[in-house]
């Protein structure tokens, strides 16, 4: 199956390697991991080794909905790269870049075929923008 491909990135004015923690570590995960503030990510899961899985529970506030995101690691390159796969058949890739103290991270995933095109390019990228937020905020 053919994927149409969506890149979303963001430049955060902090080091590579406090970048790759707090986009890795499950205590981090859950401050940043979700794209409206009527929503939150209550647990995360993250086994990052090749092969190994991870999940976020991504929920309403109010309890109105909620869904686990998972997928398992199929590429880890410390501080530069990870791929996943999902369990539709879609990929994602976010690769980490150091630009003279600051870290440029790009995601690049598969778009699903239920929602248009510029919606789900407008939720990841607020996560991303979420998490840029929290590591520039602490």
């Amino acid at each position: 199956m053919s994927f149409r491909k969506i890149t979303i990135e963001t430049i955060i004015d902090d080091d590579i390697k406090k970048i790759w923690l707090w986009y890795n570590e499950p205590e981090h995960i859950t401050h940043w991991n979700f794209a409206g503030d009527d929503w939150h990510c209550p647990s995360a899961e993250n086994d990052l080794r090749v092969g190994g899985k991870f999940k976020s529970r991504m929920e309403a506030k109010d309890g109105s909905f909620g869904f686990d995101f998972e997928g398992v690691y199929e590429d880890v390159v410390d501080q530069e790269k990870i791929t996943y796969g999902l369990a539709d058949g879609r990929k994602v890739t976010t690769t980490f870049e150091e630009l003279d103290g600051k870290t440029k991270v790009t995601t690049v995933f598969d778009a699903e075929n239920e929602n248009p095109m510029e919606m789900q390019k407008g939720g990841w990228q607020m996560i991303l923008d979420r998490f840029k937020r929290y590591v520039e905020g602490e």
